[in-house]
């Protein structure tokens, strides 16, 4: 998929209560509402009266002819499924929607803004990408619609799409990034356990590399431009399974920098496990192919046996090979990442995506509400696995993919310990820019976690 989840210029993670199908509302009816002009602008007797199945989309009509251009990090397969959740939409609207995904969209994004080429619509990962965008002056507030239709979100979820408290980006969707893959059916040869605790994960680890038949562990973390991100996924969820959300909301705002003990602490744990030359790389090589496998790719050797296990987010399902049995007896299955610390409450890291407008036209508008709707949300639940909202609105029936099923499990649970990516929600010099690279050569050329911790620090906006 993308790098995901977003950076926001030093504000705190909450906890989320309620993410996806936690309350079972009535689907909102499919983007029909009896607002004066939910389609965006267009005067509404001017529309055309669309009939039969495309009377559902009857607030977005008045546009046909029209194009909206859309850039996002999302890539094929995912991006695939995307526009195909919105293809009746734009067939019944008459709405064109131009889609372009790019592995180097988060420095591709401000490049196009600031040279007067910005897209349409963009979906951003980064909510602290979304604020360097606001100070910009070229995002567009939503429209009137878009700001009702939060109501079917959780509260924390429109601060997220904030920016010093003014709305600009509804949330798109919700992903869980605390997942271990791996094969069930190999486990179950081999007799393992799947680990409940950290110190088990850890002792599974040593009994696959002293067996000496594969690697306990595989990863990549190349992505373009934005290379690195999954390696700031795994210090972020030793910080958070560690020391709990308190510590990590002041590592977000900078209170406790990269260099405080803590944040060392948790990095020197992923120097034990992801840089350790026994766990790491089956399939791809010694510790520095992790920097040069893709994220995409980085699962793929549990498939023939060369490692046990990825750390990835759901959304990883999409990159699976088509015909892969995904489920607790499957060819592939994913448990819930471990807290390091027991006493830290089924610690939970998740990311989402935002979509901001750069254009207040009628037709962007119409496209910015329907992709605010449970109707649009149920429509991308249908279209394939992998892919969570945050909307109230879609029934919780509608997740069938056990992936799906297992993330919303968690993302609901109002005990777990919430937090949204802390690298999406720092400033974007620091969240999507120095600290990939510095993480990158950490993994690259073994550069030593002090100097990675003070590098990504000296990047923080004064």
């Amino acid at each position: 998929m993308h790098t995901h989840v977003g950076r926001g210029g030093g504000w705190r993670t909450r906890r989320l209560l309620a993410v996806g199908a936690a309350t079972t509302v009535a689907l909102v009816a499919a983007g029909c509402s009896n607002s004066s002009s939910p389609g965006g602008g267009g005067s509404s007797g001017a529309a055309p009266t669309l009939t039969g199945n495309c009377a559902q989309y009857q607030a977005y009509a008045g546009h046909s002819g029209t194009t909206v251009t859309m850039f996002a990090s999302i890539l094929s397969p995912e991006s695939d499924s995307l526009q195909t959740s919105w293809k009746q939409f734009s067939d019944c609207t008459g709405i064109k929607i131009s889609y372009e995904g790019s592995n180097d969209f988060e420095s591709q994004l401000p490049v196009r803004v600031s040279g007067g080429n910005a897209p349409d619509l963009a979906i951003i990962p980064q909510p602290g990408l979304l604020a360097q965008m606001v100070k910009t002056g070229k995002v567009a507030k939503p429209p009137a619609q878009t700001v009702t239709n939060e109501d079917q979100w959780a509260p924390i979820w429109k601060t997220y799409g904030s920016v010093d408290g003014t709305f600009y980006a509804a949330p798109m969707s919700a992903n869980m990034k605390s997942l271990v893959w791996y094969s069930p059916k190999a486990f179950a040869a081999a007799g393992y356990q799947v680990p409940t605790t950290w110190a088990q994960m850890m002792a599974l680890s040593d009994t696959i590399a002293k067996a000496g038949k594969n690697k306990p562990w595989c990863g990549g973390i190349g992505s373009g431009t934005a290379t690195g991100w999954p390696a700031t996924d795994w210090v972020e969820e030793v910080v958070l399974g560690k020391y709990g959300g308190d510590v990590y909301d002041q590592w977000v705002s900078h209170q406790v920098k990269f260099s405080d003990p803590k944040i060392i602490d948790a990095m020197n744990i992923v120097q034990g496990w992801m840089h350790n030359p026994a766990y790491v790389n089956g399939g791809f090589g010694d510790v520095s192919s992790i920097a040069t496998t893709t994220f995409q790719d980085a699962g793929t050797p549990i498939l023939t046996g060369k490692c046990s296990m990825l750390q990835q987010a759901s959304f990883y399902e999409a990159q699976w090979p088509k015909g892969t049995a995904i489920g607790p007896s499957g060819d592939i299955w994913a448990f819930k990442l471990p807290a390091v610390d027991p006493s830290v409450t089924t610690p939970v890291e998740g990311g989402g995506e935002f979509v901001a407008a750069f254009s207040s036209r009628p037709e962007v508008q119409a496209v910015q509400n329907y992709l605010s709707t449970a109707a649009w949300a149920t429509a991308r639940v249908k279209v394939a696995p992998g892919w969570v909202s945050a909307n109230k609105g879609v029934d919780p029936a509608t997740y069938t993919d056990p992936i799906d099923q297992l993330s919303a499990k968690y993302l609901t649970d109002p005990s777990a310990t919430f937090r949204f990516d802390a690298s999406d929600m720092m400033p974007a010099a620091v969240g999507s820019g120095q600290e990939w690279k510095s993480f990158t050569a950490w993994f690259a050329q073994n550069q030593s976690v002090q100097k990675t911790a003070a590098d990504t620090d000296a990047a923080w906006p004064q």
